[in-house]
């Protein structure tokens, strides 16, 4: 019975070209091609770093410990609070973006033009968020000095803009920090070892950072710096498609195709964050 309804199909519409495999238009398809291209990058980078912190023998930063700020809260220290927000907020507009699309389907443009704004304004969060987490990565909190014998010193305050070292002699330095031989120096011998000091690290830049190995710092900067030229694009796609969307062009065209190409974009920079944030936060 299949082999005679093969023959009733006219072999020009089996091999005749024009259809679209799977019913998919060209866009979507090279949507879909774009999102496999870009997987395989980004994991290319995550294999990259967990590959050297792997192979590192010395400690390799914490995420609690590193990642403890909170904008307007001064000196609080709450592990991974904000950035658990960032996420969150960033999975909320990934669920705008689901109804914006299916506002689409049923051709509500009042629907998609609401839906779509709060997908924006989820997107200008995360990437402002991103921008201040890095001023703070960056600036870092007291840091550590190196002393002419090679040794490490944390420092308990912030010292950055203070022209008048005595002040070391209140707050002193921790060598040997969180082991067993941890020990506090103050008074005139902080003062001494401070003025002596042959290096000053205090917060992150290409070089050397205050928390580990430069390594940590460069994968930082560029995996979740990369990320964050995703969710920027993204935003400005979205702008555009808002545009698009207020002025009426897919009413003409009859179908918000371009809603649902975009979603499938911004759904993809979503599940990405999602592993980033586990690889540099969680693990």
């Amino acid at each position: 019975m299949a082999g005679e309804a093969a023959k009733a199909i006219d072999p020009k519409v089996l091999w005749g070209g024009g259809r679209s495999p799977f019913s998919v238009s060209y866009g979507k398809m090279m949507m879909w091609f774009f999102l496999v291209s870009d997987a395989l990058t980004f994991s290319g980078l995550l294999a990259a770093y967990g590959f050297v912190r792997h192979s590192y023998t010395g400690q390799w930063p914490i995420g609690e410990e590193v990642f403890h700020a909170f904008p307007l809260m001064g000196d609080t220290h709450l592990p991974l609070i904000y950035v658990a927000m960032m996420t969150f907020i960033l999975i909320v507009s990934s669920v705008t973006m689901v109804l914006a699309v299916e506002a689409g389907h049923r051709l509500d443009k009042k629907g998609v033009i609401k839906w779509l704004a709060w997908t924006i304004v989820g997107g200008f969060f995360f990437v402002g968020s991103q921008a201040w987490e890095w001023a703070h990565f960056i600036h870092g909190s007291a840091g550590y000095i190196v002393t002419a014998d090679g040794e490490q010193a944390w420092l308990t305050q912030d010292v950055s803009g203070v022209k008048d070292i005595t002040t070391v002699a209140d707050f002193g330095l921790i060598f040997n920090k969180g082991t067993e031989n941890e020990r506090l120096i103050s008074g005139s011998e902080a003062i001494q070892v401070y003025g002596n000091k042959i290096n000053h690290v205090q917060g992150a830049n290409m070089i050397q950072n205050e928390y580990g190995p430069p390594q940590y710092a460069n994968f930082f900067f560029f995996i979740t710096g990369f990320h964050g030229f995703h969710v920027f694009s993204g935003v400005v796609i979205n702008i555009i498609i808002f545009l698009m969307v207020v002025r009426g062009k897919f009413d003409r065209l009859g179908h918000y195709e371009m809603v649902e190409k975009t979603g499938l974009y911004w759904h993809f920079v979503d599940l990405v964050w999602v592993f980033v944030f586990t690889f540099f936060y969680l693990i």
